[in-house]
């Protein structure tokens, strides 16, 4: 795993061109166990026992303490979504139209069209089937009861699109890709990602560096500490794994990110109705253990 200033060696290469983006990957990656962590590192310990102060920075402790990152680094893989969702943009701003013949043969290629029924007579789309009851169709708009359904074409639907892309009948997911994921898609949808995959064959190269600069950059302030506090464990524990704080106002409890103070620093007007509701939890909780209701 690299170290800090490596890390940042690497990054500064990479950016101004000295070496290329998939040995910077291979540097990068290669040298990284999966179970390995960074507060494993000699580096890490070296550097944060000039990190840490004497005290907790939230309550003033001074047991067990340990280094509190406000931040942490976001994956390469959402970084490259981010960007690649970005250039798309850019190309469908910028580039005309897909052409008829090219986006006709994209869906054939990607997708297998499953058609959806429409009744003969005014061509309403999904009529009732029924069971029991014979004709086995019956159009709930105009009442029509019929065997046999009607169906478009892939052909007559793309046809539609490219006339009206907001048209009713082309807004049903009625393609399911071909790949593992089998995801149902509308025309719309399918020409985005037709565009999408344009726009990343084009620019493959200056994404995946783009994307790949943020991650190292997330990973260089992660272990920088620059985010970073010295906090002890009752504290970390709150921030990370209970998203809690300690209350501003009486420095005692905690509380939840999304609260101004805790409920013992609540005004007098709303501390009744928070632990009422508190109260209505803890037997609404009861009850469904009670009852065996998951």
């Amino acid at each position: 795993m690299l170290t800090y200033n490596e890390l940042i060696g690497l990054r500064d290469k990479l950016a101004n061109g000295e070496i290329q983006l998939e040995f910077a990957k291979a540097l990068y990656w290669n040298d990284s166990k999966e179970e390995q962590r960074s507060w494993h590192t000699k580096d890490w310990k070296e550097r944060r026992l000039e990190f840490l102060k004497d005290k907790c920075e939230i309550c003033n402790s001074s047991e067990t303490l340990t280094i509190q990152h406000q931040s942490h680094p976001r994956k390469y893989s959402d970084y490259l979504r981010e960007i690649t969702r970005g250039y798309t943009k850019e190309y469908i701003d910028t580039n005309q139209q897909i052409s008829k013949s090219d986006f006709t043969d994209y869906v054939f290629k990607k997708y297998d069209y499953y058609a959806v029924p429409l009744c003969p007579n005014c061509n309403n789309k999904n009529p009732s089937l029924r069971v029991r009851k014979t004709p086995k169709y019956r159009c709930a708009d105009c009442k029509h009861e019929f065997d046999e359904a009607i169906f478009r074409s892939a052909n007559e639907l793309i046809s539609i699109f490219y006339e009206n892309e907001d048209a009713y009948e082309v807004q049903d997911k009625c393609f399911v890709s071909k790949d593992k994921w089998k995801n149902k898609n509308n025309l719309s949808n399918i020409r985005y990602w037709q565009q999408r995959e344009r726009a990343k064959n084009q620019d493959t190269e200056q994404i995946e560096k783009e994307a790949f600069l943020l991650h190292v950059n997330d990973c260089i302030k992660y272990l920088s500490f620059k985010d970073a506090i010295t906090a002890c464990r009752k504290c970390a524990f709150n921030f990370d794994i209970k998203k809690m704080e300690l209350c501003p106002q009486c420095k005692q409890h905690y509380k939840g990110f999304q609260y101004p103070t805790c409920i013992a620093c609540l005004p007098e007007e709303n501390l009744k109705a928070a632990l009422e509701s508190i109260q209505f939890g803890k037997e609404w909780h009861e009850m469904h253990e009670r009852l065996d209701i998951d």
